[in-house]
C-alpha cells in the first residue's frame, strides 16, 4: 500500500449542472435582497430616490457574483479518490484542497436538498477523525454519488485502522 498523501489536484470535476445548483442558490439569496429596497422604493414615495439608489447599490455586486461565482466554483471544485485517500478542492474566494486518508474516514454520507433532486445531483460528505471537519463533495451526479459512497464504505471497511 502507498503512502503517498500528498496534497495535490485532484483529477475528477463535479457535474456540470453544479453550476445552475450554485446559479440558482446565489439567485434565493440575491433576488430578495434586491427586491425588497426596490418594492419600499415603489410604497414610499420621500424615500424613493434614495432606496433606488440603494437597490442599485446592491443589484451591481449580485449580479456579478450570480454570473461569475458558479463558473468560478466549477473550475475549482474537484475530487479524486484512491485506495489511500480522498482528495478535494473547493471553494472560490478562499480556496482549500483537503486529503483524508482512508483510516481516518468515520462516515459516509449523501444528501440531496430539493434543488439537488430536481437537477439529479447529490452530495458527499465524508466524516473524518480531524478537526478540520468533514469533506464535502458538492454537485456529484446522483448515481456517481451514490456509486462512491459505496465504493468509500466498502474501500474504508478494508482499511486497517481505527479512524481515529
Amino acid at each position: 500500500m502507498t503512502t503517498d498523501l500528498r496534497l495535490r489536484p485532484p483529477h475528477h470535476r463535479v457535474d456540470r449542472r453544479a453550476i445552475i445548483l450554485w446559479t440558482l442558490h446565489s439567485l434565493l439569496v440575491a433576488v430578495p435582497a434586491v427586491a425588497a429596497p426596490a418594492i419600499a422604493a415603489a410604497l414610499v414615495e420621500e424615500l424613493a430616490a434614495w432606496l433606488w439608489l440603494g437597490t442599485a447599490a446592491l443589484a451591481a455586486p449580485a449580479v456579478a457574483v450570480t454570473l461569475a461565482m458558479p463558473r468560478w466554483r466549477y473550475r475549482v471544485h474537484r475530487w479524486e479518490t484512491t485506495v489511500d485517500a480522498v482528495y478535494t478542492s473547493s471553494g472560490w474566494l478562499w480556496q482549500e484542497w483537503r486529503v483524508a486518508p482512508m483510516s481516518r474516514i468515520q462516515t459516509v454520507d449523501t444528501e440531496r436538498g430539493p434543488l439537488q433532486r430536481l437537477l439529479g445531483l447529490s452530495t458527499v460528505t465524508v466524516t473524518t477523525a480531524s478537526a478540520a471537519g468533514s469533506l464535502r463533495i458538492v454537485g456529484l451526479d446522483r448515481t456517481r454519488a451514490a456509486e462512491l459512497a459505496r465504493y468509500l464504505t466498502q474501500t474504508t471497511q478494508a482499511t486497517p485502522g481505527d479512524a481515529t
